[in-house]
């Protein structure tokens, strides 16, 4: 199948592309960018539920409508060797790795003094700790491989690594962690080739936000100076756009896609 390929969007013909939580709303989106640039896109998803697989699979069918060579790759990153596993899994079936997505993530709301260290744990090991060991994989993996020019990792982090919100202390460590970590990647990873940035979403909007948390929606419209929520495409997009041979001299960066949030005195 020939690719369909948005030409909006830079090139990025041939490159293997791992997105990690793909199954869910952002990771779709990116997922879907990376398709729509021409790449070939391993689609991680976590549950065994039949919801789950059917999210994967059906997004799998989407990007190939784009002449992605896509595949679906389950994992469970809070289990010991998991990330190996994906990383293989996803050079196996894609004949190489020249990308990652660090997107798989969870969010929940807790205010600190009421968070358990288990929760606490539970968000540091999936947010920050499964994003080392999917990066250290990925660059051996990479480094394996060692015939593409262009090859990258890009982490999702958020605005709340320096502007945290109410009740997501252990989630705005956990990104702060990141932008640092992708500081220290691109350090030591640079030599080889190997560029690592992140990018921070502002609020991101999907099905039901505004009907669940309508003053926070409604708070961020008006201080955004582009006056609207961020969309997984917008993410998608700045995630391609780092994947480029257009950023071929940016690592270590973390670019912001909030709307210009971060330049208002505040929320």
């Amino acid at each position: 199948m020939s690719v369909t390929r948005d030409t909006s969007l830079p090139d990025l013909g041939g490159q293997r592309v791992l997105v990690t939580g793909a199954s869910g709303g952002v990771g779709g989106g990116i997922a879907r960018r990376f398709a729509a640039a021409g790449a070939h896109v391993a689609v991680h998803y976590r549950g065994a539920s039949a919801a789950s697989v059917d999210a994967a699979f059906e997004l799998v069918e989407q990007l190939r409508a784009h002449g992605s060579h896509a595949v679906a790759v389950r994992a469970d990153l809070g289990e010991p060797g998991s990330a190996g596993r994906l990383v293989e899994e996803t050079v196996r079936a894609l004949g190489g790795l020249d990308g990652l997505v660090n997107n798989a993530g969870i969010q929940p709301l807790t205010p600190l003094a009421e968070t358990s260290r288990e929760e606490w744990d539970e968000v540091l090991a999936t947010n920050l700790g499964a994003v080392f060991e999917l990066s250290q994989a990925a660059a051996a993996a990479m480094g394996a491989v060692g015939t593409r020019p262009n090859r990258w990792i890009t982490h999702i982090a958020s605005v709340e690594a320096s502007r945290p919100a109410p009740a997501h202390a252990h989630y705005a460590v956990a990104k702060a962690g990141l932008v640092m970590h992708a500081r220290a990647a691109a350090l030591e990873l640079g030599p080889a080739g190997i560029r690592v940035n992140t990018v921070s979403p502002g609020l991101v909007d999907r099905p039901g936000l505004a009907e669940a948390w309508p003053e926070g929606v409604e708070s961020w419209i008006s201080h955004a100076p582009l006056g609207r929520l961020a969309t997984s495409r917008d993410i998608g997009n700045a995630c391609v756009l780092l994947a480029s041979p257009a950023a071929a001299f940016i690592t270590g960066q973390d670019l912001a896609v909030d709307g210009g949030m971060l330049a208002t005195p505040g929320w």
